[in-house]
């Protein structure tokens, strides 16, 4: 009986000293997560506020860009969203809109960090419309003439105003 509850105490002293070693392996676990976590959360505010600098510094060249595509001098103001976003691949998006219209006439354009450089911009499309050059399409009047058709006669003295072809 003796030999049986030396065995039970040994067993018993044993797991409780396993329960003891794992539950302060757990708690420096959490603790180093939790740390390392909070440098993460700091480093992407970090990024993301450099991301923001680097916008607002680029908004000129994105005007320049913008005013370039402008063939009808359609644009009167330019104005940019608060706020970024950085994809995935990288890329600092930026967001806009012309003419203090932002439901017809927003734009994004994503910045390239390392080049310095303006990627690619997106545009919705009654704002695309209004960069579009007709004269390319001489052998296809159609194509115009189609797009006119879809719209009311609101709209499309409102188009013709914009690029130039109506006062």
């Amino acid at each position: 009986m003796k030999n049986t509850f030396k065995v039970v105490l040994i067993v018993l002293i044993t797991t409780v000293f396993i329960l003891v070693l794992s539950f302060v392996f757990q708690k420096d676990k959490e603790k180093k997560s939790n740390e390392s976590g909070g440098e993460t959360i700091v480093q992407e505010k970090n990024d993301l506020e450099k991301a923001e600098e680097f916008a607002e510094e680029m908004k000129p060249k994105v005007e320049e860009r913008l005013h370039k595509i402008d063939i009808h001098n359609f644009i009167k103001t330019i104005t940019f969203d608060k706020g970024v976003n950085v994809n995935p691949m990288g890329y600092i998006i930026i967001r806009g809109y012309i003419n203090g219209n932002p439901e017809k006439y927003d734009f994004s354009a994503s910045l390239e960090y390392r080049s310095k450089e303006v990627g690619t911009m997106t545009f919705s499309p009654e704002l695309s419309y209004r960069f579009k050059d007709w004269d390319k399409f001489k052998d296809e009047p159609e194509l115009k003439e189609n797009y006119l058709k879809r719209l009311s006669e609101k709209e499309r003295e409102q188009y013709l105003k914009d690029i130039g072809e109506k006062e």
